[in-house]
């Protein structure tokens, strides 16, 4: 039987600050991940869910967006773009967003932020927002430490109590994942022209109006990608084959190389590292768990290690990166050691032994 068609709100208006400096030339959304931007995989993973036409909700660089996708028809969806000329937060974007939707009052919109990678099932997740006629069903998560979140608690039919605020003694593991399902008319009820944080207005307001907030626990595969550790977890992640990933122009493996990529042969490229388009590395030279961007270059003998490279990088040969980030057209000098969350902007030259966190020359 086949699913009734669904419509689909992005939002990709952050100016992703956490992830500079990769998002001061491009919107967090559009950065490569595991060899195509991280919104076509959100956009692909919609479609195979049944969804149909997808409004994104733009800021920051918002004509690029349109460059990249154009009408959706790739991922056999539509596509129509609105942009917010001031950030009005996750429900005033989500309100700036709805005129352009095309489904009745009482129909499901899902909602998707795109700062989330997500391998859970979303399809359940609207059966159970239907089935229970909600206003709004959340996907929640459990996590270790939840303490470091904001917490969903909910009773024994599923159904939301709270959003409370970060806490060290939370009384629950499970936190607000970031994919909701909304009935249209509760998304028209938000207040239009100005900022609004669903977390903390419209779902606790809609929880005191007595509404029905629906909580969708999944354990499946979930991150957070807006850090550099996190992006570049989740980009190896998706190589390796660990998550859904309908988008990956490859195989699960080791490694992910695009067109024109060169690897030496005695070259060591592993955990789901992906070698950009006309990227190179070169002899004897190791790179776990990786993300090297179009036309990076890892000379002789270096090491990159859970590092990002940016565009036309270089790495000269013998330098180390181990949880760097390095921007493009920068250059990276013999001698080098980069280590510990280290961010090296655009354009920036490292001469020859310029920065080491060991002490050995």
């Amino acid at each position: 039987m086949p699913r009734e068609p669904l419509e689909a709100i992005l939002l990709v208006g952050g100016q992703g600050t956490r992830l500079r400096p990769l998002t001061l030339s491009a919107p967090k959304p559009l950065l490569p991940t595991a060899g195509v931007p991280f919104l076509a995989h959100l956009l692909a993973r919609s479609a195979d869910c049944g969804v149909t036409h997808v409004v994104l909700a733009t800021c920051y660089k918002s004509e690029m967006f349109a460059e990249a996708f154009g009408d959706g028809s790739a991922f056999g969806l539509s596509i129509d773009y609105v942009q917010e000329d001031v950030p009005l937060d996750t429900g005033g974007g989500i309100r700036n967003a709805a005129g352009s939707l095309r489904s009745g009052p009482a129909d499901p919109v899902v909602v998707l932020n795109s700062d989330v990678l997500s391998g859970h099932d979303l399809s359940a997740q609207v059966d159970l927002h239907r089935k229970h006629d909600a206003a709004a069903t959340l996907h929640l998560v459990e996590v270790p430490d939840p303490s470091r979140f904001g917490v969903v608690p909910t009773d024994e039919s599923g159904r939301v109590t709270a959003f409370l605020e970060k806490t060290p003694d939370p009384v629950t593991n499970r936190i607000n994942a970031g994919c909701y399902v909304f009935r249209h008319e509760i998304i028209d009820q938000i207040p239009a022209g100005r900022r609004v944080s669903v977390e903390r207005e419209t779902f606790p307001e809609l929880i005191s109006a007595g509404q029905l907030v629906m909580g969708y626990p999944e354990s499946a595969y979930w991150i957070d990608v807006g850090t550099p550790q996190t992006f570049v977890r989740g980009s190896c992640d998706l190589v390796l084959g660990r998550l859904p990933r309908p988008a990956v122009p490859g195989a699960p493996g080791p490694a992910l190389l695009l067109a024109g990529a060169a690897v030496a042969m005695d070259a060591s490229v592993t955990g789901g590292t992906v070698v950009g388009a006309d990227a190179s590395i070169g002899a004897g030279a190791t790179v776990d768990g990786s993300v090297l961007f179009d036309a990076a270059e890892v000379g002789e003998g270096a090491v990159v290690r859970d590092s990002i490279v940016g565009r036309r990088a270089v790495i000269a040969p013998g330098a180390v990166l181990d949880n760097a980030l390095i921007g493009d057209d920068a250059f990276v000098g013999r001698g080098n050691e980069l280590r510990d969350g280290i961010r090296i902007w655009p354009g920036v030259r490292l001469e020859p032994t310029s920065v080491r966190f060991s002490t050995d020359g």
